[in-house]
């Protein structure tokens, strides 16, 4: 199959202004910073024990809101509603942006190959680097489907190497109505863009795009302690939080994958940020600050998690780095987002990022004071309050991964629930990675590694973990 060519015009992402690549801290937001440290010293100084006081008090209520908020995320129905098979179908164009994926290209062209939708109307993407040469020979001596070509991204495209920059390559050979973007490593449902485009023809709505939910499948053998964390998370995120955000009507922070979009409208808003490394979740917010919402799907997207700290710890680092650049960038002008926008950002980003940075501190504070109680015979001098507002925030998240799995066809075991804190501390970790990085390298992409998996599930019998 020869690589395709377009003569039109490239996108390359948003504006600077709105883009990641606008680093450091902006007039406003440097002076809303000195002006909020120089009020914090200045009462500090004349009041410091209140200072403390309060300061704890603030915590304990940051606590129970986010507690509050998974309890209101919890008893919100999904009311995903069937969609009726359309007779005419929206012309879709499937994007795969690969690197170093020579391995996976078989299974992922094999996968792709069972979407339930009339070759005629497809078009198939394979986005490659010019100087990935291993993946760039797996695809030319692969036998592709009719409706799939390669398209090599030129080594000299504006913007960092990174996934969104193919992206943005590929929209503009894009011919479909709808677009929508699958990892090496996705196994989508058949019928998952059938029931994008049927919801997409729905009369007087205006949404831009449709979130899948990513579920993970692990593999034989490998049903550890690293994989069935990371399925609660996931099932908690994509089976509860992102369609009970649906169903309010917020914004939210897209996947990097199984996202389906109107193409009109993706090029309207520039595309994808290539300086930002979490370009699925800026787009979410992009596209609400143009007036447009977002919606989920029910048929998913399997995914296989990573296996080891090695894996895990550079694609959490790079998730941490990325929504950092995206809390900053969307509030250079918060007030754009409105206030439910607002909500919406600091109640994803901004409590994902606050809690990376403290779920450590607050394990080795809480052992701290048991040891110390244990040895010196005494009863911690802890506020009953405060046990109870972080017995809150605690039961709240293992209530939503309960929840998730359970939609998701998974089960929660007790032990998942009792090792849940020795995971959720180690974000600490690609916390204070991420931090550095931003500074150092912000642009830097961390890519997963992947294989194929090793046995294929049939799709009747898939279960969540």
């Amino acid at each position: 199959m020869p690589d395709q060519a377009s003569d039109r015009r490239p996108v390359h992402g948003p504006p600077r202004r709105e883009s990641a690549q606008k680093a450091g801290l902006t007039r406003g937001q440097l002076t809303a910073l000195i002006v909020g440290l120089a009020v914090i010293v200045a009462v500090a100084l004349t009041f410091p024990a209140r200072v403390w006081t309060g300061l704890v008090y603030f915590t304990w209520a940051v606590f129970l809101i986010i507690a509050t908020w998974r309890l209101l995320v919890i008893l919100t129905p999904r009311g995903a509603a069937p969609v009726a098979r359309l007779d005419v179908l929206p012309r879709y164009t499937v994007v795969a942006a690969l690197y170093d994926e020579a391995a996976m290209l078989p299974q992922l062209v094999e996968r792709l190959s069972r979407l339930d939708y009339p070759s005629t109307r497809l078009q198939g993407l394979i986005v490659l680097e010019a100087d990935d040469q291993a993946t760039l020979s797996a695809a030319r001596s692969l036998p592709l489907p009719t409706w799939m070509a390669i398209l090599v991204v030129p080594a000299d495209t504006p913007g960092p190497r990174t996934k969104p920059r193919a992206l943005n390559h590929a929209l503009n050979h894009v011919t479909g109505d709808l677009i929508t973007v699958y990892d090496a490593e996705d196994d989508p449902h058949p019928a998952q863009l059938r029931e994008a485009a049927a919801r997409f023809q729905r009369p007087g709505h205006d949404i831009a795009c449709f979130q899948a939910p990513l579920r993970i499948r692990v593999a034989p053998g490998r049903n550890g302690f690293l994989e069935r964390q990371f399925a609660a998370e996931y099932a908690s995120l994509f089976e509860v939080t992102l369609p009970a955000m649906a169903r309010l009507g917020l914004p939210f922070p897209l996947g990097g994958t199984s996202n389906h979009f109107r193409a009109d409208i993706l090029r309207q808003v520039g595309g994808w940020d290539p300086w930002n490394v979490t370009e699925d979740a800026d787009l979410g917010y992009r596209l609400w600050k143009r007036g447009w919402r977002l919606g989920v799907l029910t048929r998913a997207t399997w995914e296989s998690p990573p296996t080891d700290l090695d894996q895990w710890l550079p694609q959490r680092t790079r998730w941490l780095k990325g929504y950092m650049q995206t809390w900053g960038v969307h509030m250079r002008a918060p007030w754009r987002l409105g206030l439910r926008g607002f909500w919406s950002l600091q109640i994803t980003t901004g409590v994902a990022i606050l809690s990376a940075a403290v779920h450590a501190l607050t394990a080795a504070w809480m052992i701290m004071l048991g040891m110390t109680a244990a040895t010196k015979g005494l009863s911690p001098a802890t506020p009953p309050i405060a046990v109870l507002v972080l017995a809150a925030g605690v039961l709240a998240a293992w209530l939503t991964c309960w929840l998730g799995l359970r939609r998701a066809g998974g089960r929660y075991r007790l032990i998942d629930a009792v090792s849940a804190p020795t995971y959720w501390s180690l974000t600490t970790v690609a916390f204070f990675q991420a931090a550095w990085r931003l500074v150092t390298q912000p642009y830097a992409w961390d890519k997963t590694p992947h294989e194929p998996d090793e046995a294929t599930v049939p799709a009747s019998g898939r279960e969540a973990a």
